[in-house]
């Protein structure tokens, strides 16, 4: 069931979510946390139907913050989306017109889940200092996905920059499942890992993030390849034993290689924004290797003039 409230109140709201717990016969208590997506009309569709797979594994009061006409009066057009209806979780869609958009937070902070962790979201362009902005404020993690922004990598830089606790991109989690192979890889005797290359389609953020931490990790030169992707095609690791590598050009199935060892097929599809969105929201502390990785990969930029 949805209800629909035009031109409401952020207290009409509250009234009618109370009433529809009520209704249900229960109440917030198996919310986990306030997932806030800030967006607009034409990513709100896709960011919402994400938030809802991820909100099967981490039930959510899921809040998105739609921004329209900054022209027009202020006022709040509110879209409620019952337990059932979109997950296990309540979804709120809030329609901001007018200078209420530029103050989401004033709209948001009555309708947080009390004592439940806030996690912002931005799936579109996302600002160069998540925790400055007046929801990132609000949130103990601040979600963003450079991928999105109309130059990737200038984005990136910028926000790794801007690092604070509590800040992480998603172009950083869609790499998780290439690092944990490789990180595999590694657990066997392999040899002194004595440099590295990464390849991928031009300018692809993820790209940078996993040669950032590559390097960081092992202190090692890392050379970045352009290839025709998609995405994230191929990491190799040289070693004094011969080489490891990682090859997907298919944006599916990958292959290891490894020195004197059969060729092995792994699953390795390129992931979803409700994937890495759900893997994100595992873990609410600071992600510290995601940090260091950042902070390696802001120092090369800078020092490149990028």
């Amino acid at each position: 069931m949805t209800l629909y409230l035009p031109n409401t109140t952020t207290a009409a709201i509250t009234e009618a979510l109370t009433a529809e717990r009520h209704s249900v016969g229960g109440g917030a208590m198996n919310i986990v946390l306030t997932l806030v997506i800030i967006t607009d009309e034409a990513g709100h569709y896709d960011a919402v139907r994400a938030a809802t797979e991820a909100g099967r594994e981490h039930p959510s009061r899921v809040v998105a913050l739609i921004r329209r006409d900054a022209d027009a009066e202020p006022a709040i057009d509110a879209e409620i989306r019952r337990p059932g209806t979109s997950g296990p979780g309540e979804a709120l869609l809030l329609r901001l017109y007018g200078p209420l958009g530029e103050h989401p937070d004033s709209v948001l902070t009555p309708l947080l889940v009390p004592d439940a962790p806030i996690v912002a979201w931005w799936p579109g362009q996302g600002p160069q200092d998540p925790s400055s902005d007046p929801v990132g404020r609000l949130a103990q993690r601040r979600i963003t996905d450079a991928f999105q922004a109309q130059d990737p990598l200038e984005d990136l830089t910028r926000r790794t920059a801007n690092y604070t606790p509590g800040d992480t991109d998603l172009c950083w989690t869609r790499i998780t499942p290439w690092r944990s192979l490789l990180a595999s890889a590694m657990d066997q005797p392999c040899g002194w890992v004595t440099s590295a290359s990464v390849a991928a389609q031009a300018r692809y953020p993820s790209a940078e993030l996993m040669a950032a931490w590559l390097a960081d990790r092992l202190g090692v030169e890392v050379t970045r390849e352009v290839s025709d992707g998609p995405g994230l095609t191929r990491v190799r690791l040289t070693t004094d034993l011969g080489d490891i590598s990682l090859t997907r050009l298919d944006g599916g199935a990958a292959t290891l290689s490894r020195s004197g060892r059969p060729d092995q097929r792994v699953a390795l599809e390129r992931r979803s924004a409700a994937t890495s969105l759900t893997e994100e929201l595992r873990r609410l502390d600071p992600d510290e290797i995601y940090e260091s990785a950042a902070g390696h990969l802001g120092s090369v930029l800078s020092g490149s003039g990028a």
